[in-house]
C-alpha cells in the first residue's frame, strides 16, 4: 500500500482527506500535525484521537512553537509588518513552518506522497505546494479539496455519509489559531452580506465593555515582561497577553484583499490580540515602531 502524509488539523478539509484518500485511494495515510501554537496539549490529543479513529496509520504531533517564533515571527515584529496596513501574516506565516516540517516528516516516513487540505480559493495551496517543491522535489502533492472542487457543505455531507462523528456546525467555518492569531473564513466571509456572529469566533467576548491595565517590557526588539512577570520565551509572553486580550475582543479586524493566484476580494476576518492593545485602530506593531525611536540603545521599554 502506497504511504502518503498528510498535514493534518483535524478540521473539516483534513478530516474528509483522511477518509477520501484512505477508503476511495486506498493509500496508508500517516497525518501529521505541527502545532505553531494554536493547540493546548489536550486539544492535540483530541487531534491524535480524531485522527486514529478516521483510520489513519500513524499520527505525529510535532511541536513548532518555538521555532515558528525565532525563524518568522520575531522578524515580522522587527519589520513591523502588516499586509495593507491590517493583517499581521498569522496564517501566511505558519503555513511556511508546517509546510516545512511536514516536508522533513516525508523524508522520514520514506513517502512517495503528501497532501495537504487547502482549497482552490486562498493562498495556503500555493504556500504549501512551492515549499514541498522546493524541499521535496519529485513527491506528488495531492491536494482532493481543490481538485475535487468542493465546497464546506459537500464535504460535510460525504463525511455524514462515512459515518463520521463531528462537530458540523463548527465545520461550517474555516479556523486557523496559531501564535500569531486566528482567522475564520466560510458564510458571511463569502460575501459582503452580514459579519460572523459571535459564536464563530474561538474566543468569546467575556469581557466587554471592562477595562485593565497592561505594561509590556521589551529588550532589543523583544517581549520580555508582561505586568512584570518574566517569561523565559517571547512566546510565552505572547500567549500570555493572548490569554488576557482576546476576551475584550482585542485584535479582532477584517482584510479585504486579493491572492497570489489573482482571486481578488476576498474577505478575510482574523483575531490577533498580541498586537493590537492600546485602542481601536492601533495596533502592537505601531507601538513597536513608535518605541524603536525611544528604546534605540536601551536595554528595554516599558510602554
Amino acid at each position: 500500500m502506497e504511504k502518503v502524509v498528510l498535514g493534518f488539523s483535524g478540521g473539516l478539509d483534513t478530516t474528509f482527506c483522511v477518509k477520501y484518500l484512505t477508503e476511495d485511494k486506498g493509500l496508508e495515510v500517516h497525518s501529521v500535525i505541527v502545532n505553531t501554537g494554536g493547540f493546548s496539549e489536550e486539544e492535540l490529543k483530541k487531534v491524535e484521537a480524531h485522527a486514529y479513529a478516521l483510520g489513519v496509520k500513524t499520527h505525529t504531533t510535532v511541536n513548532a512553537v518555538k521555532g515558528y517564533y525565532d525563524s518568522i515571527i520575531k522578524y515580522l515584529v522587527y519589520g513591523n509588518v502588516l499586509k495593507n496596513n491590517t493583517y499581521p501574516l498569522s496564517v501566511s506565516a505558519e503555513r511556511l513552518s508546517q509546510a516545512l516540517h511536514i516536508a522533513e516528516h516525508v523524508k522520514k516516513v520514506g513517502a512517495k506522497l503528501v497532501a495537504h487540505g487547502s482549497t482552490g480559493a486562498g493562498n495556503d495551496q500555493v504556500r504549501f505546494d512551492m515549499i514541498f517543491q522546493i524541499m521535496i522535489p519529485g513527491i506528488e502533492i495531492l491536494t482532493p479539496i481543490r481538485d475535487l472542487q468542493l465546497s464546506r457543505e459537500a464535504e460535510i455531507e460525504y463525511l455524514k455519509g462515512k459515518g463520521v462523528n463531528m462537530n458540523f456546525e463548527k465545520a461550517a467555518y474555516s479556523i486557523n489559531k496559531g501564535l500569531w492569531g486566528t482567522s475564520v473564513g466560510g458564510k458571511e466571509t463569502l460575501n459582503s452580506k452580514g459579519m460572523l456572529p459571535e459564536s464563530a469566533w474561538l474566543t468569546p467576548m467575556t469581557k466587554e465593555g471592562a477595562s485593565e491595565e497592561m505594561v509590556i517590557s521589551f529588550e532589543k526588539g523583544e517581549i520580555k515582561k508582561v505586568n512584570g512577570k518574566t517569561f523565559a520565551h517571547p512566546t510565552e509572553a505572547i500567549q500570555f497577553i493572548q490569554s488576557i486580550a482576546g476576551a475584550y475582543g482585542i485584535g479582532r479586524d477584517i482584510h479585504v484583499g486579493d491572492t497570489i493566484i489573482g482571486i481578488e476580494y476576498y474577505l478575510h476576518c482574523f483575531g490577533a490580540p498580541f498586537f493590537i492593545l492600546f485602542f481601536a485602530g492601533s495596533s502592537f506593531f505601531h507601538v513597536h515602531h513608535v518605541s524603536d525611536y525611544f528604546c534605540f540603545g536601551n536595554q528595554w521599554m516599558t510602554l
